[in-house]
């Protein structure tokens, strides 16, 4: 017990209040950087759990392609980390929170990525432009500014830790992976024991850091960044969504079997599938055209987006889009 506690302690109420003992406690526990961290993300994990990836993750609603562009944009993204991280392993600001046994990902993600793509998978792996730029901000920051190597150690590891085994379920059964953990090699930590207890000697190895509380301060506008880059990528989902849809109607390419929707639609290998066959009004495209009076001279673009997302370029945006989202989500269960 502390000499601190031990004062407090044989204070009467009147003499605490004088003293301004629990004003101190306060404001020590509120200065610990993960209390930081957590008071001034809350912003962004809004912003970012009301994405519709996040949902669609923990629904199920992933295509093995795009799992496997997503298992790509994880290996980028923790090469960059994981080299950085071994760079600064003997930095003061970040020693304590040196961990490889247990938290790193690389050697897992490279053996999804062999299950996922086969021997050379190296040939076909590819970063996107947004998981480029974050993996670029990782190096800057490594190099330049390790202090802040800590707030995306924490941000990705933490959320993998407390989510990771819900998703690593969710993956297996959308995709029917194997039960023995091929191609979610990633969510296995298998030097962790107790995820939780990790979790706690982390955030405490993290709170003993010897930091100022300006640098504590720039630890949380650097995690909010990383928010950020995940926002951009979800962006550059939405400017290809759109692309997507004008092409759609301006080429009017031909319909594809299966794309998931949120509607009861007739499924395909447990997908929602319209075939242009049955009853045109279980489409949701001619439903809401309908509604709106406009069904004439359109088509359905549920099929033709299906085959626009087999085009590479728009592959490694969604990605790039799933991967991110499945961190968020790691970090919203924590």
């Amino acid at each position: 017990m502390s000499v601190e506690l031990e004062t407090s302690e044989g204070l009467d109420e009147p003499e605490k209040k004088i003293s301004g003992v629990p004003e101190q406690n306060n404001h020590t526990r509120m200065a610990d950087l993960s209390e930081l961290l957590k008071e001034g993300t809350k912003e962004s994990h809004d912003r970012a759990e009301n994405t519709q990836f996040v949902k669609d993750f923990l629904k199920g609603n992933i295509r093995k392609e795009l799992f496997k562009l997503a298992t790509t944009a994880l290996y980028f993204t923790y090469s960059a980390l994981e080299e950085e991280i071994d760079r600064n392993k003997d930095h003061p600001a970040f020693a304590p929170l040196y961990f490889p046994m247990e938290l790193h990902r690389k050697k897992a993600l490279i053996r999804d990525m062999e299950y996922l793509y086969g021997e050379h998978w190296e040939e076909q792996a590819k970063c996107s432009e947004a998981t480029r730029k974050y993996v670029e901000r990782i190096h800057e920051v490594g190099q330049n500014e390790p202090e802040l190597l800590v707030a995306h150690a924490y941000t990705r590891y933490m959320g993998d830790l407390s989510g990771g085994q819900v998703l690593k379920k969710v993956a297996q059964r959308a995709l029917k992976l194997p039960s023995t953990g091929e191609g979610t090699q990633f969510y296995l930590f298998e030097n962790v024991d107790n995820a939780q207890q990790f979790k706690q000697l982390y955030r405490a190895r993290m709170n003993a850091l010897d930091l100022n509380l300006e640098t504590k301060e720039k630890i949380v506008e650097e995690a909010n960044k990383a928010f950020e880059f995940n926002m951009q990528v979800f962006n550059e989902l939405d400017q290809a969504g759109s692309l997507l849809a004008k092409e759609t109607l301006e080429d009017g390419l031909p319909a594809h079997d299966g794309l998931p929707t949120h509607s009861r639609l007739p499924t395909q290998d447990g997908l929602p599938v319209h075939d242009g066959k049955g009853d045109v009004r279980k489409c949701p495209y001619y439903a809401a055209q309908l509604d709106k009076g406009a069904l004439e001279g359109s088509s359905c673009p549920f099929g033709a987006a299906l085959a626009m997302l087999r085009r590479p370029s728009l592959q490694f945006l969604l990605a790039a889009s799933v991967a991110l989202a499945a961190g968020l989500l790691a970090w919203y269960s924590m």
